[in-house]
């Protein structure tokens, strides 16, 4: 029996997609390429601070690369990104193409230059994706465990976060971001990966009682997070990058594990928001699923007794 996979699903809508020209173009064209959503949420997550309200964006995987994901589009992300007036900024990694239906690299210089001009209170803090660590700034490219993303991110001033938790003050409250390390960092195999991720290490560095965000890049790792954390925050999944009734559902449990991977997820009172990003893997297409940038407000200025 035959496995259907993400890959599979991908590849197969990419050529159904193809089929009719008008459909074709919107989903290989259209949405991956111009559409650009802002979405929203506001919550107020368990251990949260009363009074303490942050404005975050997520900005995730970009996946640069000519055409839809150029230097100059990804400079108009910032742009609007900026626009939203956030006091603080995440980049939940896969910088680097995601696929090879390209006509050429956008090389890390390149679009960390595009993102220099992002700014936040706050500061902008990124991670790194599993593409990021697998190979260079296209899949044929030979990977360098990241280095090239580690040094165009720190170029741009973003405080770059692999198992590390750094303490945030806003006013007279503080709360703790902790990055982690990716998931699926190491090739093992067929479908098998080794991480670079510590989480038990990480969150020990929360050496305090304020509220936890931890950036994920995979949001696999949410089974194991413990009730301490307030938040948790990921991209990866794309959404499942084409959203279609029934067929989506087919394949996101057995690709992901999961059986929700795009939005707003609890748990046992746990908290999770997967990005749908912006950029896309396997195939350049995307339906019914476009690039986003998230605004989430936590939290209220208003203390409750």
């Amino acid at each position: 029996m035959t496995l259907l996979t993400r890959r599979h699903i991908l590849q197969g809508a990419g050529v159904l997609t193809l089929a009719g020209a008008g459909f074709g173009t919107y989903a290989c064209a259209v949405e991956p390429g111009f559409r650009l959503d802002v979405t929203t949420y506001s919550l107020t997550p368990p251990h949260w601070t009363p009074g303490l309200q942050v404005k975050a964006a997520l900005v995730a995987d970009i996946h640069a690369c000519e055409p839809l994901m150029s230097a100059a589009r990804i400079r108009r992300i910032a742009e609007i990104t900026n626009s939203l007036d956030p006091d603080i900024i995440f980049l939940l990694g896969d910088f680097n193409a995601g696929h090879r239906f390209v006509t050429g690299p956008v090389y890390p210089a390149q679009w960390a230059e595009a993102l220099s001009v992002l700014r936040a209170p706050l500061g902008i803090y990124a991670i790194l994706g599993n593409h990021d660590w697998w190979h260079g700034a296209l899949p044929r490219m030979r990977s360098d465990d990241g280095e090239s993303v580690r040094r165009a991110l720190r170029h741009a001033d973003f405080k770059v976060l692999e198992n590390e938790a750094v303490s945030v003050v806003k006013g007279n409250q503080s709360f703790w971001v902790a990055g982690l390390g990716d998931q699926l960092a190491y090739p093992a195999g067929s479908r098998r990966f080794e991480g670079f991720d510590d989480l038990d290490g990480t969150l020990a560095q929360a050496s305090d009682g304020a509220p936890i965000l931890l950036l994920a890049h995979e949001p696999f790792v949410f089974h194991r997070v413990p009730d301490r954390v307030s938040l948790t925050l990921c991209g990866h999944t794309h959404g499942g990058q084409i959203n279609l009734p029934i067929v989506t559902e087919l394949f996101t449990e057995q690709e992901f594990g999961m059986t929700q991977v795009y939005g707003h997820i609890v748990q046992r009172r746990r908290h999770m928001i997967i990005s749908a990003g912006l950029g896309t893997s396997i195939a350049p297409v995307r339906l019914f699923r476009p690039p986003e940038i998230v605004l989430l407000t936590i939290g209220s200025e208003t203390a409750v007794a």
